[in-house]
């Protein structure tokens, strides 16, 4: 019995306020104003503090390394990332609200590493339904040691 299945989805929304995009991008050596400076940011075309690409990438692989980490159909399970490409389409203003999903678009048994490599579609959508990030990835899902 596989590790992963196709029937597989996450989903949550957030929202984001603007300590917490500072906070982030601090930590990750981000200084660009447009994280840290509402004054600067609201001179820009976004009109505002905008989240970073790496806060909502590092929330997209968060949701996957918990799903995954989380007991399936044959008791405990283990989760390593092994390949993730974003894809930033539009800005997200802090304080916005955002959905965050990933769906299971195939998963193959790999023997040779014990589990299944699961291969994932997400997003990060805005308010108005729209794709503000698109994002693949694939991980190797298997029994928990």
């Amino acid at each position: 019995m596989p590790y992963a299945t196709t029937a597989e989805r996450m989903h949550r929304c957030d929202r984001l306020d603007a300590d917490e995009v500072a906070r982030f991008a601090s930590l990750c050596g981000d200084q660009n104003p447009i994280h840290h400076d509402a004054e600067f940011a609201s001179r820009t075309r976004f009109g505002g503090i905008v989240v970073s690409g790496p806060q909502l990438s590092s929330l997209l692989m968060g949701m996957t390394a918990t799903h995954f980490s989380r007991p399936g159909p044959n008791g405990p399970r283990a989760m390593l990332g092994l390949d993730f490409r974003f894809r930033f389409r539009r800005a997200v203003r802090a304080g916005q609200p955002i959905e965050l999903a990933w769906e299971v678009v195939a998963v193959r048994e790999k023997a040779s590493l014990g589990g299944d490599l699961v291969f994932l579609a997400g997003r990060v959508r805005d308010e108005r339904g729209e794709d503000a990030v698109k994002a693949v990835g694939k991980v190797l899902v298997r029994e928990a040691l």
